[in-house]
């Protein structure tokens, strides 16, 4: 499954090197668009018909997302081949942005289990977040032209301009308050791009690694965001943060966070409609994603 819109590059090259190299291998396949408006309804019968083994996505976290959540329960292999602009699961199951590297992994790779995570009642499989990241996603998304060098400009522009907001947090029978820059949760390591925001996160451990980064004034929160990213320390729960810390770093698998200044949301990377009273479940072993072995 092709997205035609994603990322940058070449669709028609891309094409040529699946068909080349799924021929060669005698297996038998078909090419189709992904769908713009993320409904895949069809998908279960047609897998269940044709006795579809693997189904492939060419695209971006977004599109990722929307495939997989068409196939939960069903006993399907799910490969990438990354063409997104962040393509942070992808690069957190170390599958190589090199479109042939990418096809080995699908013919030669071990399909492995991986969690997942519903926000209220929307599907997610990389990260979710509120606040700032979130902001900048819903900008990007209606840009005409994508790719990393846009998603860079956008954040620069809107990162001076952002506000902070309230949060109240409920995790591990611990609750507290915080204005914050943004917060993400997530279960892959990453934004996207090779930017680690959660360092110990895996795929599989049944948990959700939360960042919270704290309200201070922007030139800390930059120093936090970048110590975050570089050391990615760890607290077991809540209660044992210092206050001079700027950033909140613990594992759950189960948050809720009311909202009550309704900071923007997205899920893997995709606007979603934010809400006074977001509540977060890990999915465990969700889906089997064709991985390196």
């Amino acid at each position: 499954m092709i997205n035609p819109i994603s990322g940058t590059r070449n669709k028609n090259r891309l094409s040529d090197s699946i068909i080349t190299e799924t021929s060669k291998r005698n297996i038998p396949f078909q090419i189709i668009p992904t769908a713009m408006e993320g409904k895949y309804d069809f998908l279960k019968e047609k897998v269940a018909l044709e006795k579809i083994t693997d189904v492939i996505i060419c695209g971006g976290d977004g599109s990722i997302n929307h495939v997989a959540s068409a196939l939960i329960g069903i006993d399907v292999n799910i490969g990438i081949i990354p063409m997104g602009s962040g393509n942070g699961l992808a690069f957190a199951a170390k599958i190589p942005f090199n479109i042939n590297k990418a096809l080995e992994i699908i013919f030669n790779g071990k399909a492995k289990d991986i969690d997942a995570f519903y926000v209220n009642k929307n599907f997610g499989c990389m990260l979710c977040g509120l606040g700032f990241d979130a902001q900048v996603a819903h900008a990007f998304f209606n840009q005409k032209k994508r790719g990393l060098f846009t998603y860079i400009n956008i954040s620069m522009r809107h990162f001076f301009s952002s506000k902070y907001y309230a949060f109240n947090i409920m995790v591990n029978n611990n609750s507290f308050s915080t204005d914050a820059f943004f917060i993400s949760i997530a279960n892959s390591n990453q934004f996207g791009n090779y930017v680690t925001i959660a360092p110990r996160a895996s795929l599989n451990d049944g948990l959700l690694d939360v960042v919270i980064v704290k309200k201070r004034n922007k030139i800390q929160t930059i120093f936090s965001l970048l110590k975050q990213i570089s050391l990615g320390k760890i607290q077991s729960c809540p209660k044992v943060f210092e206050k001079d810390k700027g950033v909140y770093y613990f594992q759950t698998n189960h948050i809720i966070i009311q909202n009550p200044a309704l900071a923007p949301l997205h899920i893997d990377g995709e606007p979603a409609e934010t809400n006074s009273n977001i509540e977060i479940k890990v999915l465990p072993n969700a889906f089997k994603l064709i991985q390196p072995c």
